[in-house]
């Protein structure tokens, strides 16, 4: 297997084609027509002369992420993280004959509530030039353009597939090492206690959400948070540009290549190692939140080994293993934490059907069953190192 690259490093330097045009989410596909034209001719001014009947739309699959299932559908919106998010393929027949085929994403509204839009768009410019995910061809006014993937998105059973499992770490540890620039200041709990901010001021129209929502104890959330922040900053572990979102639906697989990608930088930011691969293991669970799914001891090991040392894992200490287990399994804690307050803005801004009140309850509850085990194991460890 093999991981895929696309662009040289200096891809990075160019100058990415935008546009102020908007294209309406809402609208079926043949009625987005016209306006995806005008984005193309705007965006590439080679196609400025192009008639109308060589662009072609579609809708891609897509589905729910971190919720209930990646449903395979070709008539409806894909819902990425409770943001609506209409995925087309566009295609081009240029002059000479050739196909040029992208991927258009229009994004639908209160997106700012919960992404960095500006932060988003930085990251893919330098991600894409590194080989990971398409590469970023054009922004517009609630979009943006990419490079086409041949590819199939993972199922959640796949995570657990030692080849697969293998693959998966060695190009988060590439991930790892792509620098963005700007500032280095990990922002996991800058994120996290802005949504509790917002999630802990909040007041529904439906009575009965808001009888929900008054059992939360913001007071106990808030304890917890501080209790937890202050154990994983004592286990130093490293900042990275993180991905912060990686389930099944966020990779990508060539099964005639062999090539895996790593897509959708969303929520990527600075932050540290172990929250990403903790919020990776979340996701063995799978959308029906399965959480007896998590990887065991040995299963753990064999991704860290191939995250630690791709070239020679069977070379990892057992020192850099048991380490890398314990920051793991404590930001892991802050992985439950993190999507639980997410879901309770979602369950205030989303137009989505979907029980966000009760997914709240759903993270929040194993964060607790999780807690005593995973704070045992950090303070254990950060006392060892402390006593040499």
């Amino acid at each position: 297997m093999e991981v895929a690259t696309e662009a040289p490093p200096n891809n990075c330097n160019l100058p990415i084609p935008s546009s102020s045009l908007t294209v309406d989410h809402s609208l079926p596909v043949p009625e987005m027509k016209p306006s995806l034209v005008r984005l193309c001719k705007d965006l590439f001014h080679k196609w400025s002369n192009l008639d109308e009947s060589h662009f072609f739309a579609e809708r891609v699959s897509g589905g729910i992420t971190n919720l209930c299932s990646w449903i395979l559908v070709s008539e409806i919106s894909v819902v990425t993280n409770g943001i609506i998010v209409v995925v087309l393929k566009v295609s081009v027949k240029e002059e000479n004959g050739d196909m040029v085929h992208m991927t258009v994403r229009l994004y639908g509204p209160n997106t700012e509530y919960v992404i960095n839009r500006e932060r988003e768009l930085q990251a893919i410019h330098y991600l894409s030039a590194a080989g990971f995910g398409a590469k970023l061809l054009g922004v517009f006014g609630n979009g943006m353009v990419q490079s086409f993937i041949h590819a199939r998105t993972l199922e959640p059973l796949d995570l657990r597939k030692p080849k697969l499992a293998a693959e998966i770490a060695k190009q988060l540890s590439r991930f790892h090492q792509v620098e963005i620039p700007g500032s280095k200041e990990p922002q996991l709990w800058n994120d996290i206690f802005k949504f509790f901010e917002r999630a802990s001021n909040l007041t529904f129209d439906d009575h009965e959400k808001q009888k929900k929502y008054n059992t939360i104890s913001f007071e106990e959330v808030h304890t917890e948070l501080i209790k937890l922040k202050e154990l994983t900053g004592s286990l130093d572990a490293p900042v990275v540009f993180a991905h912060n979102d990686l389930l099944s639906g966020n990779l990508m697989l060539n099964d005639d290549e062999e090539k895996l990608y790593i897509i959708d930088f969303e929520y990527g930011s600075y932050s540290y190692r172990g929250f990403d691969i903790g919020n990776h293991f979340n996701e063995y669970a799978g959308y029906d939140c399965d959480y007896t799914l998590y990887p065991n001891q040995d299963e753990q090991y064999h991704f860290f080994r191939h995250y630690l040392q791709p070239e020679s894992p069977d070379k990892v200490s057992e020192k850099d293993l048991n380490a890398l287990y314990v920051e793991t399994s404590c930001y892991m804690l802050a992985s439950h934490l993190y999507w639980a307050l997410w879901a309770l803005i979602q369950a205030k801004m989303s137009p989505i059907d979907f029980d966000y009140l009760g997914y709240f309850f759903l993270r929040y509850n194993e964060y607790k069953r999780q807690r005593e085990a995973c704070f045992s194991v950090g303070e254990s460890y950060v006392s060892a190192s402390n006593t040499g």
